[in-house]
Formats: structure tokens, sequence, C-alpha cells
């Protein structure tokens, strides 16, 4: 509870950054950078390698994708339906199966976990999340999307390979057998260190929420099925085929994520419904620091 109480600390900073004119408007971006760049590698190095391979690690790699198809299919029967138009459609299919994985999803884990789960955080994250962004998000975008041509394997591979994260896991799988120096170890923990604070900070100063009542409707039902309807089915899935353990939780709590604030910026930049967009990630955020408590609580 008190690591929890902290995350809601940085999160109020970062929103009374805001106000503080001598911040420019680019902070958030300046700080989320910093994560990608530096904090998230630096965690991935220093935790994978801890990582003893057994079957349990199935099931952080595996669920994302269990979730991503069922979430996509919800919000497609759903469409056809309730006749939602092109870009609502769009803006749901893009934002509701992919979750808040890394920025908040990484310190929540650690908040309510603890460290030792960090590892199958960044697992769900980096295997499930970021790569069904890279690819799932580039065929939603150029399905749904104002753009004008389709990204290419080459594009989408490009993507994944060159992503700062990435980079890190792969070498981190590849360094596995090896021990880092002390001085190394000593400074990726430092820079590890700074994920928490410098991602929640960001993300109070980044957080807005504008409501208008035509994505009112589209709104409760995609954060219902984000927040609620895919950590349940998560629970039954692993429950069906009998997961248990720190990986099954871990997967499950991750599977309650709010929607991914990378893929709002994409749609948004897509002309995906940018008022649901903002709303959906704005939103998303304040409702998971109620939701995701109570889903701890089933675990």
């Amino acid at each position: 509870m008190d690591n929890f109480i902290i995350i809601i600390a940085y999160l109020l900073i970062g929103i009374l950054l805001r106000r503080i004119s001598r911040f420019p408007d680019e902070t958030g971006n300046v700080l989320n950078l910093f994560v990608i760049y530096v904090s998230l590698p630096a965690l991935v190095l220093l935790k994978i390698p801890e990582l003893t391979f057994s079957k349990e690690l199935l099931v952080p790699t595996l669920m994302p994708w269990a979730m991503l198809l069922l979430s996509a299919f919800v919000v497609i029967i759903l469409s056809k339906i309730l006749k939602w138009d092109r870009e609502v459609t769009g803006a749901l299919l893009l934002l509701v199966p992919l979750g808040n994985t890394s920025f908040l999803g990484i310190p929540m884990v650690k908040a309510f976990f603890g460290d030792q789960a960090v590892s199958y955080a960044v697992l769900y994250d980096q295997l499930g999340s970021f790569l069904a962004l890279a690819t799932y998000g580039s065929l939603i975008l150029a399905l749904y999307g104002q753009r004008k041509s389709t990204p290419s394997i080459y594009d989408v591979a490009k993507k994944i390979i060159t992503f700062p994260p990435f980079i890190a896991l792969a070498l981190a799988f590849l360094l596995k057998s090896f021990s880092y120096p002390i001085i190394i170890n000593s400074l990726l923990q430092t820079l590890a260190a700074t994920l928490v604070p410098v991602v929640m900070i960001a993300v109070g100063f980044q957080f807005t929420l504008r409501l208008r009542k035509q994505v009112v409707s589209p709104l409760c039902i995609g954060l219902a099925i984000k927040l609620v309807a895919a950590p349940l089915a998560a629970l039954f899935i692993s429950k069906l085929f009998g997961f248990s353990g720190p990986a099954a939780k871990v997967s499950i709590f991750e599977a309650g994520m709010p929607p991914m604030v990378s893929a709002g910026a994409l749609a948004i930049l897509a002309g995906l419904s940018p008022a649901l967009t903002a709303a959906l990630v704005g939103l998303g955020i304040i409702l998971s620091f109620a939701t995701l408590p109570l889903l701890y609580q089933f675990l």
C-alpha cells in the first residue's frame, strides 16, 4: 500500500508541474523518451537475466495475445450491433486490446507484487503489448486510419528491432549466462530506479480529460472491456488451464491495465476519433487506480 501511495504522489507531482509555466509543453514527451531510451532498457537488462526458464514463462508471453484476439473480436461484434462509425471502431480496436503494460504496468506490478515480479511484467510488455502495437497496431492504423499507404513488412520489422527496450531484451537473453561487473550492475540499478518516478510524473504532466456526449457510450463500453472484462477473462483462462503462481497473477494484473498511451497518440495522429481516444487514455488511467487494487484482491 505504501508503494501505491507513492505512485499516486508521483502522479500528483506531474499534474502540479504542468501548472508551472517554466515547464514547457514538451516536458512529458521528453520524460517519456528518457524512459524509453534509458530507464526501461536498464530495467530489462537488470531483470531478464534473473529469470529461470520454465513453463510458467509461457503465460506472460501468450496471455497478451489471447487478450488481444478476444478484445478485438468483442469490439468488432459490438461495432456491428451498435453501428459505430469507422473512426470509433478503429479507435476502439487499437486502444481496447493494447494496454499500458509498460509505463503504468511495470510500476504497478512493482508496487503490488514487488521487484521479483517485474521480469514477468517485462515479458508481458515486450513480447506481448509492444510486438502487438508494432504489428497489429500498424494493421489497424492502415485499415482504419488516414494514412496514405499501408506499412510494409520491412517498416514493421524495423520498428520492432530498433525499439530500445526490445534491443535491451535481446541483449539480456544473450548475456543471461554472464554476470555483470559490480559497477555495471550498480549503474543499471540506479538507472532502472528512475523508471517509476519519471514515468508517473510524465503521466501526470500529460494527463488531460475531455468528454463529449457523442463519445460517452463507446467510451464506457471500451473501458468496461479493458478494465473489467479483459482481466476477468484472463483470470478465467488461468483457472481453466490451471495456471498459477506469480507469472499467472502478473499476467492477469497486466491484462487489466488501461489503454496504452502510445497507441492513443498514434490513433490521434491517424484521425481515429481524437476525442474518444483522449478520453479512453485519460479516464482509463484515473479509473485504473480504483480497478487495479480491486483486481489485486481477486488474485
